[in-house]
């Protein structure tokens, strides 16, 4: 399969603080990039849903708010969970300078 994303994936395995009950309770983040990220989830997400994501950048309290739609969802084998791809929308101003500072230091 060839890799269409036009952003490198770096690997960032962190919770999701989803609302309990709500389809993100105990997803967690697996891959993250300036146009997006990557969830392995519990529930079955509608593909095209979008969603509002407040990403927590560093400890001193630096963030990003951006709008993620639903690109895709596969089933993960011999498991009840789902492996997600999140693309970004949208991202608030000041944010995708965030994103990209965020991203270099890790690099």
């Amino acid at each position: 399969m060839q890799n269409k994303r036009k952003n490198p994936r770096h690997i960032c395995t962190v919770p999701v603080d989803g609302q309990q009950g709500g389809p993100f309770e105990s997803s967690k983040t697996i891959d993250f990039s300036q146009g997006g990220l990557g969830l392995i989830s519990n529930h079955r997400i509608s593909l095209n849903k979008e969603i509002a994501i407040q990403l927590d950048l560093s400890e001193e309290g630096q963030s990003a708010l951006v709008v993620g739609k639903i690109q895709w969802v596969n089933p993960i084998a011999q498991t009840n969970n789902f492996r997600i791809g999140v693309v970004f929308k949208d991202m608030l101003q000041g944010s995708r300078t965030n994103v990209k500072d965020y991203l270099r230091l890790i690099t």
